[in-house]
């Protein structure tokens, strides 16, 4: 399994509402798995994108992970695999970690 700088992975989508009083800090990977490319796939050159959508807990923790949607069903099961081995430095919420959620964009290429 490899490790991928997240800043070239992707971008978070937050599922926190805006409070005006409240000051929110996302959660910050510090490790990311990359998934396993289906080799059949890879060998015809297919790519395609996954958007999991997953909670992260309070210690940063991947949980209750789904495929929001899919350019091609044979990536799902690989990209939720690998999410759910991620870690994050967990959200905070006036500077109280707290568990939320996020869409993450997993792309096979």
């Amino acid at each position: 399994m490899k490790l991928f700088p997240t800043s070239l992975l992707f971008a978070l989508a937050l599922s926190v509402p805006a409070i005006a009083q409240t000051k929110t800090e996302p959660p910050v990977p510090v490790r990311t798995i990359a998934p396993d490319y289906p080799s059949e796939l890879r060998r015809e050159g297919v790519s395609g994108l996954v958007m999991v959508k997953c909670s992260i807990d309070v210690q940063g923790n991947v949980a209750e992970v789904e495929v929001e949607k899919s350019s091609n069903a044979a990536f799902e099961k690989p990209a939720i695999a690998a999410v759910k081995k991620w870690k994050f430095k967990p959200a905070k919420q006036d500077g109280n970690p707290v568990a939320i959620k996020v869409s993450i964009p997993i792309k096979f290429v």
